[in-house]
């Protein structure tokens, strides 16, 4: 049954699930094969699209509270931070 549904392009993988760290570890490797073959790239923008990008941060970054910080460590404000 299993081999009538599997193909090239949708493969199925089974995967024993009796010791749970196998399993994972099986699933990380499959999915891990998958994006070396895929290959993916970051997409290449021309100079028009970059200024566009560019303005839009400018934008999106001048709308923002006054007197945060805009890269915050673990989501907390400075005065709820521990001492480390």
């Amino acid at each position: 049954m299993l081999s009538h549904t599997s193909t090239e392009w949708a493969p199925w993988h089974v995967i024993p699930a009796d010791r749970q760290w196998f399993a994972r570890i099986a699933a990380a490797a499959v999915i891990a094969n998958a994006l070396i073959e895929l290959d993916p790239q970051y997409p290449t923008l021309d100079d028009d699209a970059l200024r566009d990008l560019q303005a839009t941060k400018i934008e999106l970054e001048s709308e923002a509270p006054k007197g945060r910080s805009r890269i915050r460590s673990h989501g907390l404000s400075p005065s709820r931070r521990r001492e480390r």
